[in-house]
């Protein structure tokens, strides 16, 4: 069974779109596209460890669209070369053809239908870059076994989120982390299961605090 890590660039406050460049995707006045490069550095070992590993690359049709207009003219590149040459699924309603080679359509009632039937066949390990709408079906279904966020310090108040509020809540463990000199985090996270609660409080609850807790019930808190 294949295994699927997510990778993905993301301010503080969990935007991600158009990391690369202004040009790459200003739909909904997205205007701060290239957020990224001004804060790239040498020192972005496991992220550049993990890009150049062995896989096939999961897409939405959009990344897919942006990265077939750049990668396969940059193959000096070892990035551009590596996606060449391996595969690309890309998950699309769109009834156009995929004209870069190695691109497969995938099919499904749904994204998750459609990835987890992709997991279970032979071949490499996938891995996600870009492709925001991927992100909330994945993780609800628990498809995604390793979510890493390379986290940049920037707020960017608008654009597309890694998380948009319909994913299943559960739990998730750290892995492993590493910060860059320029205050970048990447950090490597593994589904724990469900999310667990309890609580600090350790005496009867106040007059006061249930009275605050009946008028949150009531809606008139």
């Amino acid at each position: 069974m294949r295994e699927l890590t997510g990778a993905v660039f993301v301010s503080i406050d969990g935007v991600m779109q158009a990391p690369g460049g202004p040009e790459e995707d200003v739909t909904g006045g997205f205007a701060k596209g290239g957020w990224v490069q001004p804060l790239w550095s040498e020192d972005m070992g496991p992220f550049e460890t993990l890009i150049m590993g062995d896989y096939d690359l999961l897409l939405g049709k959009r990344t897919y669209d942006i990265f077939s207009g750049f990668w396969p003219f940059n193959q000096d590149d070892p990035i551009g070369a590596k996606f060449q040459a391996i595969n690309k699924y890309v998950l699309t309603h769109s009834e156009a053809p995929l004209e870069w080679e190695n691109s497969h359509k995938l099919a499904g009632s749904s994204a998750a239908d459609a990835v987890g039937e992709l997991k279970e066949t032979e071949g490499r390990d996938l891995l996600i870059q870009g492709s925001s709408t991927l992100y909330p079906p994945l993780l609800s279904a628990r498809l995604i076994d390793r979510l890493v966020l390379i986290t940049f310090p920037i707020v960017l108040g608008q654009g597309k989120r890694i998380f948009n509020g319909s994913e299943e809540p559960g739990g998730f463990r750290l892995m492993d982390h590493h910060t860059t000199d320029k205050g970048v985090t990447i950090a490597t996270y593994e589904p724990s299961g469900d999310v667990t609660t309890g609580t600090f409080e350790t005496k009867t609850p106040s007059e006061q605090e249930l009275e605050r807790r009946e008028k949150m019930e009531a809606g008139t808190w």
